[in-house]
């Protein structure tokens, strides 16, 4: 069920929520001190540093776990915050003029346009939604209610990759011929239980789950391994991988979905209560150059299988990067290795430039706040938007796809040569790592997805085409624009 932003104001959040959304004059709500008040809401993982890098503006905080709360209200440092288990209460409030959102990412979206109907400006954690369609909806809505909406993607504000990506973009390098994202970060398994997860007394369960499917969890935890089930996360693409999708479709000047994606991967070497793949390859088929997607949480070997210690020290790199980018030119490569640095090499890989130098993403947000400027935003929803919806669309085309060998995998992708490289590096870790693929049909082949970049839709495939959005449970319906 979608609704109306009347509908909207008159139900779910209640007459409070309206109020602010109708308020005159942003600078009529700031504080005394002439700074944003702020709150954090999700206060768990990324929360944390949100905390940090936010606390000076902070009059409140929220999680639906009261453990995690009181904890942190604990830790603050600092009489007179506020504190909210229900997001929608604190939303009533109209001593608060912005929120960050940290929370899982089944409920990004949901909040942040709660936030912004709201009258709040939004810090939203990557990715920006859990589906195509809600992402686009917050693009919408910040768009007509005048919101300024950041995405979590600090690369964007690091003066050094702004540089990199304008050195590339000049043609220093020649044209680009392709872009490579690899997120090869060690993921153990997460277990598997006979019982349900008996939810602790702490945290509101309904109001957790928010518009996703309630249901009994079969993992030993609840936080943070939430990552690996499509119900409210989107794997490490979705997780890690979004930060480094960003910065590839940065380097390549996208600016619209990918015409046609294809995934290859599955989840192996355990079998745990996750469903999203710990190995998985995507092509994202650009007209000009490719971008393609690399996730590893397997080691580079058996052996280093043995502890969290050993799998967490021999991940696998290739050409310098492990949670990077590569981007290949006519006339020499430069690789991100991180948030923060970039590396040119010229033809014979002699190095040609360096960039070093992280910047202030959470002050950049500040600043566009009391501007009142969302143009000053270094990553702005838009383009938070667009890369979180390519780790969507990956997602789709595995959820989409069907069981087949490597030899009908090679088949079908023999004539894109760059995908079929990636492929067959992934066989040779998979291989390193003891999964047989030749005894068992264990891998995915994705649906090849033809996306319309103007509508962001899929138009060769309904039934992919319905993972787009979701069905929302009732009282967490999503508003439209």
């Amino acid at each position: 069920m979608r609704i109306g932003r009347r509908e909207f104001l008159a139900g779910s959040i209640g007459a409070g929520v309206a109020l602010a959304a109708t308020a005159s004059s942003y600078g009529r709500i700031l504080g005394s001190n002439g700074k944003p008040r702020l709150a954090v809401i999700g206060l768990n993982g990324r929360g944390g540093d949100h905390i940090s890098g936010l606390k000076d503006n902070i009059v409140a905080l929220c999680d639906c776990d009261e453990a995690v709360l009181d904890n942190r209200i604990a830790g603050f440092g600092s009489t007179g915050i506020s504190k909210f288990t229900d997001f929608r209460k604190l939303l009533e409030s109209s001593e608060i003029d912005c929120v960050s959102i940290a929370t899982p990412n089944h409920t990004h979206s949901l909040i942040a346009m709660h936030a912004m109907l709201a009258g709040k400006d939004v810090y939203l954690e990557k990715p920006v939604s859990h589906n195509v369609w809600e992402g686009r909806q917050l693009v919408a809505a910040a768009a007509k209610l005048n919101r300024i909406c950041q995405c979590g993607t600090q690369s964007r504000s690091s003066p050094s990759l702004q540089e990199a990506v304008e050195f590339v973009r000049a043609g220093n390098l020649g044209g680009i011929q392709y872009a490579i994202g690899t997120c090869y970060k060690p993921r153990m398994s997460i277990g598997k239980t006979a019982e349900p997860l008996k939810i602790p007394s702490s945290i509101d369960y309904d109001l957790w789950c928010g518009p996703a499917e309630k249901r009994d969890l079969f993992r030993p935890q609840l936080h943070y391994d939430w990552h690996w089930d499509f119900n409210t996360g989107n794997g490490d693409m979705g997780n890690q991988g979004i930060h480094q999708m960003d910065i590839a479709r940065w380097f390549l000047g996208e600016t619209q979905v990918s015409p046609r994606v294809i995934s290859i991967g599955a989840r192996l070497g355990y079998v745990d209560a996750g469903d999203t793949p710990n190995t998985q390859v995507v092509l994202h088929d650009y007209s000009i150059a490719p971008l393609i997607f690399e996730t590893r949480g397997l080691p580079k070997d058996k052996a280093s299988q043995e502890s969290a210690k050993t799998w967490s020290a021999n991940m696998d790199t290739h050409r310098g990067s492990r949670v990077g980018v590569i981007v290949q030119c006519d006339h020499g490569h430069v690789v991100i290795p991180n948030y923060s640095s970039a590396t040119a090499f010229g033809e014979n890989s002699e190095k040609v430039k360096e960039w070093n130098g992280d910047g202030d993403h959470y002050a950049n947000f500040l600043d566009a706040v009391l501007a009142r400027d969302a143009s000053k935003l270094n990553a702005p929803i838009i383009e938070g938007h667009l890369s979180s919806a390519l780790c969507h669309t990956g997602g789709i085309s595995h959820q989409a796809g069907k069981l087949a060998t490597v030899a009908e995998i090679k088949q079908a992708i023999n004539s894109d040569l760059l995908f079929l490289e990636s492929f067959e590096r992934m066989i040779q870790h998979l291989t390193e790592n003891g999964v047989d693929l030749n005894g068992e049909t264990v891998l995915t082949l994705g649906a090849e997805l033809r996306m319309d970049g103007v509508s962001e839709t899929i138009g060769n495939n309904p039934t992919a085409s319905r993972k787009l959005t979701r069905e929302y449970r009732r009282q967490f319906e999503f508003p439209t624009f």
